[in-house]
């Protein structure tokens, strides 16, 4: 789950644009030359409006007293690549392929709304960093497990939806956390269209001003917190149905480079960090572990597609990413059951230490993970 996106709801009204339009920029970065954002509570400066084609690398310094998300963004805002929740304070360098056009390099501080953007020019040919054949197989084939993961999503919530319909709430809790693991094991895939996501995966406190909730989490209030299915539940489910099947129909247009695969690695590990440890991911239903599984699953699974390539550019980095992703699956098999529908004990039952253990590993993996960008297109 990510903060909704600006195009599902309404328009930005021009006074809101201008007050969130304080970038500058200069000039063109050389080849190799990274673009300095500074990102703030309602500015977005950056080093740089154009730069070369191929890769891209931002360094990004959050100066603002809020959380922030950079992206950059195609013209219809679909996603090149992003970094969520860059803390105040903090640094972050996203590294990305990037073909010829233009583009913008938005700030979004709070992680909600239309941010403050930037312009940006691609310049020259296409991104030349997929030319190592182990490159270009391993995109061609996490976009057949990205759509393979679709595919399997859309029965699975048929399920969910027609219990529902039918007013079976245990059908429906059982159908609920199953339905969503295709979904979180390639979230970034997902998110990169920017109006998907809103509809069928935010969260009450995700919502923006005016926005109707909608999705997987409004039906699992509905059947945890409320013990209830109404004629409205029932219209929702066969919206989210509609809705996965929309995402499923555009997974083969989705912009797939071997930097997007690391950075959503990443980006993975960063959703278990920032929703599932804490328990706000599912915070009715307590699957929390169940959407753990498939973020950390989805994660392996990119690694392992550049891990050949990765392993000839940086050996010791895949040598400690081997390790970690190890160290993270034993501590994830503590909390297996075989009495709940997806596998492991209600995440309510996990106390504060043991969540923290859990929090441990993600982090020691998150940290190796964030490598694997620069080590894919060295």
């Amino acid at each position: 789950m990510r903060a909704v996106r600006p195009t599902v709801i309404a328009a930005v009204t021009a006074a809101a644009l201008t007050a969130l339009s304080a970038c500058t920029a200069k000039s063109e970065a050389k080849n190799g030359e990274a673009i300095e954002v500074t990102a703030a509570d309602s500015t977005c400066h950056t080093s740089a409006t154009s730069v070369p084609a191929g890769q891209v690398t931002l360094k990004i310094a959050n100066k603002g007293s809020k959380a922030t998300e950079v992206e950059i963004l195609f013209p219809d805002d679909r996603i090149v690549s992003e970094k969520e929740n860059i803390g105040p304070g903090t640094k972050y360098t996203l590294t990305a392929e990037v073909k010829a056009g233009s583009y913008e390099i938005a700030c979004r501080p709070g992680m909600k709304g239309h941010g403050v953007r930037q312009k940006l020019t691609v310049t020259g040919g296409s991104a030349a960093a997929a030319h190592d054949p182990k490159l270009d197989k391993a995109v061609a084939e996490y976009r057949q497990y990205a759509q393979d993961q679709a595919d399997a999503t859309v029965p699975l919530a048929r399920k969910f939806a027609d219990a529902i319909k039918a007013g079976d709430l245990d059908a429906a809790k059982k159908a609920y956390a199953p339905s969503r693991l295709g979904w979180e094991r390639t979230e970034p895939v997902a998110e990169s269209f920017g109006d998907i996501d809103p509809k069928t995966d935010t969260r009450a406190d995700g919502l923006e001003k005016g926005q109707k909730w909608t999705g997987w989490h409004r039906l699992e209030k509905a059947l945890w917190a409320d013990e209830k299915i109404g004629a409205e539940e029932k219209t929702l489910a066969d919206q989210l149905v509609s809705d996965l099947k929309d995402w499923q129909r555009r997974v083969g247009k989705a912009e797939i480079t071997p930097t997007s695969m690391a950075n959503g690695a990443k980006e993975l590990l960063d959703e278990v960090a920032t929703g599932k440890v804490t328990g706000e991911e599912d915070r009715y239903s307590h699957t929390d572990l169940a959407d753990f599984e498939g973020n950390v699953e989805g994660a392996r699974k990119s690694y392992e597609l550049l891990e050949p390539v990765a392993a000839k550019n940086d050996p010791a980095l895949t040598k400690e990413l081997d390790k970690q992703f190890t160290a993270l699956d034993k501590v994830l098999d503590g909390y297996r059951s075989d009495t709940t529908s997806y596998g492991f004990v209600s995440y309510d039952k996990v106390t504060e230490a043991r969540r923290k253990e859990l929090s441990d590993a993600v982090n020691a993996l998150a940290e190796p993970l964030s490598k694997l960008a620069a080590a894919v297109v060295k």
